[in-house]
């Protein structure tokens, strides 16, 4: 699998290992940034994320912020990106089975570096149940980003 991977300047010490991580699991990382814990706005990591997801770059995403709250909102305003903030490992099993989320948010001042490699193995690792009821509720989340409500 491939997966797009950013962090803002809080998130950064957390990016690095998760990469390393998902790489040993057999998946293609892709690094977007930041470089340094110099400070930064999340908001431009989330729309990389999110580019690279709609232009098929990568298939699933991981963002890091000190919450995981505000790159959670600016990537779910983005088309094509269903963003979860997990901080759990149930969440982040879910949101892919239940939800068919392709971006785990997570805050790097909430879980240390072992749970968020822990929470970004459990998303990868779930995939969309396509449950009839999953398959409905997704197509009124569709639906409701498709007319802007």
């Amino acid at each position: 699998m491939r997966i797009a991977v950013a962090a803002d300047h809080r998130g950064f010490p957390h990016k690095a290992p998760l990469m390393r991580a998902l790489g040993e699991d057999g998946h293609a990382t892709l690094d977007l940034g930041t470089a340094s814990t110099e400070p930064v706005d999340y908001p431009d990591y989330a729309r990389a994320v999110g580019a690279a997801i709609r232009e098929g770059r990568a298939d699933l995403g991981v963002l890091v912020c000190g919450s995981g709250a505000g790159v959670s909102i600016a990537a779910n305003k983005l088309r094509g990106v269903r963003a979860a903030l997990c901080h759990d490992l149930f969440t982040a099993r879910q949101a892919r089975e239940d939800d068919d989320a392709n971006v785990l948010c997570l805050g790097a001042r909430v879980v240390g570096v072992d749970l968020a490699i822990a929470l970004a193995r459990e998303f990868v690792r779930a995939r969309f149940s396509g449950a009839p009821r999953h398959a409905r509720r997704l197509a009124k989340v569709l639906e409701l980003e498709s007319s802007g409500a």
